[in-house]
């Protein structure tokens, strides 16, 4: 007979300061739930207003994730995905406008006949329902919800599982608040009275928290647990440790190690399965042991903030970790790259990467730059509009086509980058983002082939422009092949110069698809090559 799911809901709550790593919590104890057995999913609730982070600043708010079904999400899903092994969907983020957004239409609809429309129980019964749709096959939900304790467009989402853990009992609902212990250097110790207060703030809503993470970036003295214990009403085996590790990737064992795990299991009076971390504790040694180390120039528009650029940075540790190699990043504001000699910057590193990006601000650095890597024979990466900048310096500076760019940018006769409908009468897909996975056919013998071993691929895309196909035989025939395309033969996926020592662009994102125990092969080669260019 099958075994039939849990459907255990664990909630994770923040307070104290922003940023103090739920994602990398919740990410970490569905590692080690999913270690032990469980099937696990996780899910975010963002307060803010914005119907999804897709036109959020990236200097603000970070990257913004793309999973396979075209969600645009928080970066924290990338820490999920990365973690867990296991694919994101739609369904497994949310944000406050999007429940505005839902009730207003539902309202103006008539869904509600007439009735007040009230934030309880309109609003906190929507967040409901995305908290326990698609739930049925998983034994733990794991259920981050953004912000601190004490936010204002919070409220809604601690009310909603504050009902939830009453609906559906101790058994069912387990929460967990992650709070910082502040060191005080003038009298040396770490102060309590925060995560106390950050405490009775939940309390005040009616959550008592099951269990508290400290993160502290000094060891946690007896002393202080017991007095959060005390003062928290949560058992002292319930005060977990959340020290700082050298990679996000150690955090899994740390937790471990102080039985975070096990304390969960035993709230829900479940056996502690036999678990095996040898994966994890692996990339602690090689870490710590690489034979190795190289140098990759990322020419970027967003470098004021590394979160910006979150999947780019850890595909890039995924490939050098499988190459027993420390990969170091050599950070390049493109806006600051004017002319040639502004690219000093880019004479010691031994690969150059140029990603996505909106905008025209900083494009001609990146040109630049990517010119610097062609005619210098270092091997480059561009990933979509990395891609894109690629082709405008090949169009300028080999095919002479000197007003060559992108119509995001400039209007211009030679718009070597546009909207589809621009040059095709059938184009579907002007002026709509195209999002999500789609697949691509590789040219046999390629370089693309021969990184990816197989002709067909499925990728993330995430971008409005594409590379106009009527300049394909002009930029073929000067040394830059289209080595993929999409399946209809219309829209080029990527290009790359065959006599260059490694130079490739892709239309897509494969930073997305990533993990620390498979890492992109597209990110891999790219890093075998920047080895070998040391």
């Amino acid at each position: 007979m099958k075994k039939q799911p849990l459907q255990k809901f664990i909630f994770i709550t923040g307070g104290v300061a922003s940023s103090l790593g739920k994602g990398v919590a919740s990410a970490s104890l569905g590692a080690l739930l999913k270690a032990r057995g469980y099937k696990v999913q996780l899910r975010k609730l963002d307060p803010y207003l914005n119907v999804d982070p897709g036109t959020m600043n990236p200097i603000q708010h970070g990257e913004v994730f793309v999973t396979d079904d075209g969600a645009e999400t928080d970066l924290d899903l990338g820490h999920y995905e990365r973690f867990i092994d296991q694919n994101n969907h739609k369904t497994d983020s949310v944000s406050s406008g999007r429940i505005y957004s839902t009730l207003l239409e539902k309202e103006r609809r008539g869904d509600y006949l007439g009735g007040t429309v009230q934030i309880i129980p309109h609003i906190t019964n929507l967040i409901k329902d995305f908290i326990l749709n698609d739930t049925k096959d998983f034994d733990f939900t794991i259920c981050e919800i953004g912000g601190t304790v004490g936010d204002i467009e919070g409220q809604p989402f601690l009310e909603a599982i504050r009902q939830l853990g009453f609906e559906l009992g101790r058994d069912k609902t387990l929460f967990m608040h992650l709070t910082l212990l502040p060191y005080l250097e003038c009298t040396q110790e770490l102060k309590t009275k925060p995560t106390q207060h950050s405490v009775k703030a939940l309390l005040s809503i009616g959550i008592q928290p099951h269990l508290i993470l400290c993160r502290s970036e000094r060891p946690i003295p007896d002393s202080a647990i017991n007095k959060i214990s005390l003062f928290c009403n949560v058992a002292k085996e319930n005060i977990i440790p959340a020290l700082n590790a050298k990679s996000i990737y150690e955090v899994p064992v740390l937790y471990h190690g102080h039985k975070f795990d096990n304390q969960i299991l035993k709230h829900f009076n479940l056996p502690c399965k036999k678990i095996d971390l040898k994966k994890w504790e692996n990339i602690a040694s090689a870490i710590s042991n690489p034979k190795g180390e190289i140098t990759i120039g990322i020419v970027g528009k967003y470098i004021q903030l590394q979160d910006a650029y979150k999947s780019l940075n850890e595909a890039l540790f995924h490939a050098g970790l499988d190459l027993k190699h420390k990969v170091k990043i050599e950070w390049v504001d493109s806006r600051k790259i004017k002319t040639r000699k502004d690219l000093a910057p880019l004479k010691n590193v031994d690969g150059i990467l140029i990603p996505g990006g909106f905008g025209k601000d900083g494009i001609e650095g990146k040109i630049l730059a990517a010119e610097y890597a062609r005619k210098n024979n270092v091997p480059y990466f561009g990933i979509c509009l990395g891609m894109q900048v690629a082709v405008i310096e090949f169009a300028r500076n080999v095919l002479k086509i000197k007003d060559a760019n992108s119509s995001e940018f400039i209007k211009t006769k030679n718009s070597v980058i546009g909207l589809m409908n621009e040059w095709t009468k059938d184009g579907n897909l002007g002026g709509t983002m195209r999002l999500g996975a789609y697949e691509a056919k590789l040219k046999p013998n390629s370089l693309a082939h021969k990184i990816y071993k197989k002709t067909k691929i499925s990728e993330r895309h995430r971008h409005r422009y594409e590379v106009n196909i009527n300049f394909k035989d002009k930029l073929e025939k000067a040394g830059l092949i289209f080595s993929g395309m999409s399946p209809n033969n219309k829209l080029p996926e990527v290009v790359e110069i065959p006599k260059h020592k490694f130079f490739i662009g892709t239309q897509f994102h494969p930073e997305f698809k990533s993990r620390p125990f498979n890492p992109s092969p597209i990110f891999k080669e790219f890093v075998r090559a920047a080895i070998a260019n040391k």
